[in-house]
């Protein structure tokens, strides 16, 4: 149950692509003194799996890449990064900053707010925000806010400093064999995460 609401969960912040079905249990016995022929009692409606839209659904982010005030990219306008917000790394302004599930968000200008909001997880990065190469190797590495590709409408960030330029590094391992990887180790580190609050 643990891993289903993990997979769930990740599916909807858009980290990995929708699995596949995951296959149910065989359906209960009838209760006793149900009659033959008779309708079996209608199961509870479960919840409507998130869609990463409703910013009043909670989610934990123990896990993701925040300063000490829940604020993400170290204050970079995550629009900014797509075509539609200019394609270059920019320093958010505080005048338009927003808070989604938990995480605090600045950007550049009101145009790129209004498109945060009105689509939130076209925008947030990949990973919770850590370096998506680290990630790729089980790590959570801090980033440089400058260092980003977006590859398929989805944002990547990377470490890079005195010890690696780890963008140069994905672009020359693969995108399409480390982003897998990425994926993986996310989930895991997710599901660890909900294991450990329960």
């Amino acid at each position: 149950m643990i891993v289903f609401a993990c997979v769930t969960l990740c599916v909807a912040l858009g980290c990995v692509d929708d699995p596949a079905p995951v296959p149910t249990s065989a359906p209960a016995p009838a209760p006793a003194g149900a009659g033959v022929g008779e309708e079996p009692a209608a199961e509870e409606p479960k919840p409507a799996v998130d869609d990463g839209k409703d910013p009043t659904v909670e989610r934990d982010v123990r896990g993701f890449n925040l300063d000490a005030d829940g604020l993400a990219l170290s204050g970079y306008d995550p629009v900014a990064y797509f075509a539609v917000g200019g394609s270059a790394a920019a320093r958010g302004d505080a005048k338009f900053e927003f808070v989604y599930r938990g995480v605090t968000y600045r950007f550049a200008n009101e145009a790129n707010l209004d498109a945060f909001r009105a689509d939130p997880r076209a925008y947030e990065p990949q990973y919770g925000g850590w370096c998506a190469y680290a990630m790729a190797r089980g790590d959570k590495v801090e980033v440089d806010p400058e260092s980003f590709l977006v590859v398929d409408g989805k944002l990547y960030v990377f470490y890079d400093g005195l010890f690696a330029d780890t963008r140069a590094k994905w672009r020359e391992e693969g995108h399409d064999k480390l982003r897998p990887k990425a994926d993986e180790h996310w989930t895991k580190l997710l599901a660890e995460q909900a294991a450990a609050k329960e």
